[in-house]
């Protein structure tokens, strides 16, 4: 039985002497992995439409192990991303954070949209790269259920001070008079943009301006609290920061 779906190819793995293994954030099944078979060929008409990073409409069926991809046709490439590494590690790292965290067999519009929208943001070099990150980072922590208690001072109940504190290991926010030794200070504009984040619209989660100083400690929020999450070693952040060591 066949069915079509629209989905991102965010990984790709060789298996055998011409096939292709690849793993799909698709719309409407989540996370999926499906053969394309001959892949290496150059006669293969899906080869340049099963690469990483295309998104496209897949024409699918159930093999004995996984899907077999039929036929692809691409929406968008993202071709920009092949001619900046920063560009590319980051979103190497935003696939490899969809496969940590991504479900199976569950509807994934919204993480879709998400690293649709970054992947264009990051082509076109309209946001800086550290807020795209941070907001990935967080809005997909919030789509896979870790969404940090950011209402409210989780002791007092007051809603903002002027700085207030981030606790990574519990994942909620402390004002300035319940302060905890471990928590992170952050100021207020900083809690106010990881509110943004993970409760606006997700066509807006990028959409907030920070100074320098504060992109930098939501930066160091938003990583810290995804490496505090994600059970397995994140090889493409790694790779990422060493980009600037």
């Amino acid at each position: 039985m066949q069915t079509k779906t629209k989905g991102l190819i965010i990984r790709e793995q060789s298996i055998g002497e011409s096939d292709r293994l690849v793993t799909l954030l698709t719309d409407d099944f989540g996370l999926i992995k499906a053969f394309v078979r001959r892949a290496k060929s150059y006669k293969n008409q899906n080869l340049s439409s099963t690469s990483l990073f295309v998104y496209g409409e897949f024409t699918l069926y159930k093999g004995k192990d996984a899907y077999v991809i039929d036929n692809a046709s691409p929406i968008e490439v993202f071709f920009d991303l092949r001619g900046d590494i920063e560009k590319l590690a980051l979103a190497q790292y935003f696939a490899q954070l969809v496969y940590f965290t991504g479900s199976e067999e569950q509807p994934s519009h919204d993480m879709l949209r998400l690293v649709l929208n970054a992947l264009h943001l990051l082509c076109k070099g309209k946001r800086p790269p550290a807020i795209i990150k941070s907001a990935v980072e967080m809005r997909m922590m919030a789509l896979g259920g870790y969404m940090p208690d950011i209402l409210a001072c989780y002791r007092c109940g007051t809603y903002e001070s002027d700085i207030m504190y981030f606790d990574v290991q519990e994942g909620c926010i402390y004002c300035k008079d319940c302060y905890r030794n471990d928590a992170l200070e952050a100021p207020l504009g900083v809690i106010t943009a990881v509110r943004f984040i993970c409760l606006s619209d997700i066509s807006k989660v990028f959409s907030f301006n920070l100074s320098d100083d504060n992109i930098n400690i939501l930066s160091d929020i938003c990583e810290k609290y995804i490496l505090s999450r994600v059970d397995g070693r994140l090889t493409a952040l790694e790779f990422y920061k060493g980009l600037f060591n």
